[in-house]
């Protein structure tokens, strides 16, 4: 697969799930714009192997940097044909918690995994309705559809919210060719997910699965990489499982 001319901005790409969506793209000769908060130098470790990226730092819990982390990528590249909406958190926060502790996460939560996507959509949307098209790639969650374990009751609603967004893009704007898709994982082996697989071991957690071991970021990049491509264009809406047969609708 060949992405020469194309720009891609990949959110949360210095690590995990972004991390391989990034590394698939620069492979497939693609520029794109590596995303991180506190993970510099993997993002620089990227950047020094692959010259086609460049990276860009902005904490998504604050609007006012994920606007500039949205212009000064496209100020970098002069255009996007595709933004990858990957970062999130993904933080317990039991009910038995003070309300006060658990409102925090909740909103911490919220702010960076449904309202940074909503601001990068906005200015997303703009900038494509001048340029005469583009895609958003939004890496949602099993939890949007089959719900998530009782202490993460923020993580499985900004996912739902973040279906919904690209839903609504899709639906909406598709006469100004700007396409939207979302890519839903499950359990993945990541660094995000080590609390969980200490909690429960490697071994419960694939018991879950219908296949033999837990999903790699790798087994979701390819997918992604095919999005950007534009084969997938009339599928624009369409919400793709990743899941290991864990949850089947």
């Amino acid at each position: 697969m060949n992405l020469k001319g194309q720009n891609i901005l990949v959110t949360g790409a210095s690590k995990g799930i972004g991390k391989s969506i990034a590394m698939h793209l620069l492979q497939a000769n693609a520029r794109v714009g590596i995303h991180f908060n506190k993970s510099k130098t993997e993002a620089i470790k990227i950047m020094s192997e692959y010259p086609l990226s460049e990276t860009f730092q902005a904490d998504l819990s604050v609007a006012e940097e994920v606007q500039r982390l949205f212009e000064n990528t496209l100020a970098h590249f002069g255009s996007l044909q595709t933004i990858v909406l990957n970062a999130g958190v993904f933080l317990p926060h039991p009910i038995e918690e003070p309300t006060a502790t658990w409102l925090e996460i909740w909103r911490q939560t919220m702010a960076i995994n449904l309202e940074s996507a909503g601001i990068i959509t906005k200015l997303g949307i703009e900038h494509f309705k001048k340029q005469g098209g583009g895609r958003f790639i939004y890496i949602g969650s099993r939890a949007a559809f089959r719900g998530e374990t009782e202490e993460y009751l923020a993580y499985a609603a900004s996912k739902g919210g973040l279906t919904s967004l690209a839903r609504t893009v899709a639906r909406s704007f598709g006469k100004y060719n700007i396409k939207a898709f979302v890519v839903a994982p499950g359990f993945t082996q990541t660094e995000m997910a080590e609390e969980a697989i200490r909690k429960h071991g490697a071994e419960n957690l694939v018991k879950e699965l219908a296949l033999n071991e837990l999903t790699t970021p790798n087994d979701i990049a390819p997918l992604v990489a095919f999005m950007c491509s534009g084969q997938m264009d009339h599928a624009t809406g369409s919400t793709i499982d990743i899941n290991a047969g864990s949850y089947i609708r």
